[in-house]
């Protein structure tokens, strides 16, 4: 048996659902906890260019993830296709709703369910946590079930499709904004990409480095919706729906691929240059929404 999201062997499968939550990355969030666990780690822009995380765990559910933060627009795109559980500290209520509309069952720390607490060490609201395994633990019966494969992933990471078909790799530069500027450099000892953050090594909060087997960067149409943050900035919204032009990085290696998403519920799928489904590596997978025409992709 394989765990469905990482394609890594796992014996038996456990009957829980895939849990989504919503994570902050702001400087005062850092460095963050449980981000490593992830099977797959989405980043989005939000207002004010800085970015948030959808992190979703299945195969593995460390003891505590954070720190937690609302909900915003394209959220139940990226989720919904998990047919789970997603968990975040509040929202506005459209995109909460939206959430719920989408098939997923909202666990919120404003709407005081259990599993979310806030720490001393760190001043609200950068201070919200959960404890994923109690998360779970209160799926209704209409979210039990396993989450199904998000991407096609080959037997071995010698199988991967960047393998056998794409280009040597040490580095990719990404801009999200003009403040956030994430970097990903392979590490031959770990098999593994490190990430980096505006040139300061990411960690979690145990010191750990951030790592990830596969790197799929979407380009991807950022609008400008009618809500506002607190501070009165304008809620961007990823509109992750349709195709575009993306990159698969996997094994030291890269190479150009499309991606397709025909609604909000349908799975993401990467197409190769011959149309065909590309297959990842076994193992964990970061997305990276990267808009068009503000953003950049530098391949190194």
């Amino acid at each position: 048996m394989l765990w469905p999201l990482t394609g890594l062997e796992s014996g038996a499968v456990p009957a829980r659902p895939a849990l989504a939550v919503k994570i902050e990355n702001s400087l005062d969030a850092r460095p963050q906890t449980g981000l490593n666990a992830a099977d797959m780690v989405w980043e989005e822009v939000v207002e004010g260019g800085i970015t948030r995380y959808v992190a979703v765990y299945h195969s593995v559910l460390p003891p505590e993830v954070g720190p937690v933060r609302s909900v915003r627009p394209m959220d139940p795109a990226i989720a919904a296709p998990l047919h789970g559980l997603f968990g975040f500290s509040g929202g506005q209520p459209a995109y909460v709703g939206a959430v719920a509309d989408a098939g997923l069952q909202v666990l919120s720390f404003d709407n005081g369910d259990s599993g979310f607490y806030r720490i001393g060490s760190r001043s609200a609201p950068h201070n919200v946590y959960a404890d994923p395994t109690a998360l779970v633990a209160q799926a209704d019966p209409q979210h039990l079930a396993a989450p199904g494969p998000q991407f096609e992933t080959a037997a071995t990471a010698a199988e991967a499709t960047p393998l056998t078909a794409g280009t040597p790799a040490g580095a990719l530069a990404l801009t999200l904004s003009p403040s956030s500027h994430p970097n990903w450099t392979w590490s031959p000892p770990d098999g593994r990409w490190v990430r980096d953050e505006n040139g300061t090594p990411a960690v979690e909060a145990d010191g750990t480095p951030m790592r990830a087997t596969n790197v799929v960067v979407l380009r991807v149409d950022v609008v400008v919706t009618d809500g506002r943050d607190p501070a009165g900035n304008p809620v961007p919204e990823t509109v992750l729906q349709g195709r575009g032009e993306a990159l698969l990085a996997t094994g030291g290696r890269t190479m150009p691929v499309t991606w397709v998403k025909n609604g909000v519920a349908d799975r993401l799928v990467l197409l190769g240059p011959d149309g065909n489904p590309v297959r990842l590596a076994p193992g964990s997978t970061w997305v990276e929404l990267v808009p068009n025409g503000s953003g950049a992709v530098t391949v190194r």
